[in-house]
């Protein structure tokens, strides 16, 4: 396979929360106010992302797959993913509030939607004055028949909510409740799947004055509580990868650039994915070099020995799968 920085055509999703921060703040090429979601790199069948440059300008994410199957992927990866890549990822604007939801794990997807289940984490980029996220039940012990009952008047007695600060990162496994609040820009790496269930949508109607569909059987069967924080340390040292999360569907790193830098991926069996959150930088891969700009996504291959980076301070998120 030929290596370089691979870049994707963004695939935009108008949503009735978005807003338009994805163009002013992240220079995506929206047609309204209400785009909600920028999916970078989507193996979700109906969204296949396209190659914007480089060789495979043109071809899909799905045909490199096939065509360079672990040179591409990895070795581990495509024996347990085959020809379907395993992340979904995202930049996300809310305007307003997202529905409270929750998606359903693996076991329960692939019984019920012959899909994966939807374990994710967010890095907050930026956000109003104020803006919250919502986090689980309040009372951790509570029937999750609860969730059935919500409404407007008690929303905030059912649900946990935390304010968020730019550069937070939250890690939300499949079967906790959830959801980002008005005024957020956030980064979103999960597995790939497109499954959602929603408890409660703000009582709000569509511009056909229609509300949204709840799925609240399906809630109540995949809530789970969990006593470990979602909130995860994410300190950047300079010119080195700062682990934020691990675990059995990706690891992500935040990776802080502010010079000349060179990083060894000599020893790892995964394609890296590299999001850019703050700054840009150059990233340069069998002398093919990418700019990577505030917003801009790119795929090294996991054919990719080492990689350079160069930057007057440039913020990545770092993932792949170990």
């Amino acid at each position: 396979m030929n290596i370089y920085p691979i870049k994707f055509e963004p695939i935009l999703q108008e949503k009735i929360w978005g807003g338009s921060k994805l163009q002013s703040v992240l220079n995506k090429k929206c047609t309204s106010d209400t785009t909600g979601e920028s999916w970078e790199i989507s193996g979700v069948e109906g969204n296949i992302s396209q190659v914007a440059n480089g060789l495979y300008e043109g071809e899909s994410l799905v045909s490199l797959l096939e065509n360079h199957t672990s040179e591409f992927v990895g070795a581990a990866n495509y024996e347990r993913f085959g020809n379907e890549f395993p992340l979904l990822i995202k930049f996300l604007d809310a305007k307003t509030n997202l529905s409270v939801q929750v998606h359903p794990d693996d076991e329960m997807a692939q019984r019920d939607h012959n899909s994966y289940g939807k374990t994710e984490m967010w890095y907050i980029m930026d956000h109003e004055e104020e803006a919250e996220i919502i986090l689980g039940l309040k009372d951790k012990n509570a029937n999750t028949e609860i969730l059935r009952d919500v409404t407007g008047d008690n929303v905030y007695d059912v649900f946990n909510k935390e304010k968020v600060t730019r550069g937070d990162a939250y890690f939300i496994p499949a079967g906790k409740i959830h959801a980002i609040g008005a005024g957020v820009l956030a980064a979103e790496i999960q597995q790939t799947s497109d499954i959602t269930y929603r408890v409660y949508d703000w009582d709000r109607e569509d511009k056909e004055g229609q509300k949204r569909d709840l799925h609240l059987d399906q809630s109540v069967a995949a809530t789970r509580e969990f006593y470990e924080e979602c909130k995860k340390e994410c300190k950047a040292n300079s010119n080195t990868s700062s682990n934020v999360v691990a675990c059995d569907y990706f690891t992500t790193n935040v990776l802080r650039v502010n010079k000349a830098y060179e990083k060894s991926y000599a020893n790892l069996d995964s394609f890296v994915i590299l999001m850019c959150v703050e700054g840009c930088a150059s990233v340069t891969v069998n002398n093919k070099t990418e700019i990577v700009f505030k917003g801009e996504t790119v795929l090294l291959p996991a054919n990719t020995k080492e990689a350079f980076f160069f930057a007057k301070d440039a913020q990545f998120l770092e993932v792949y799968i170990d």
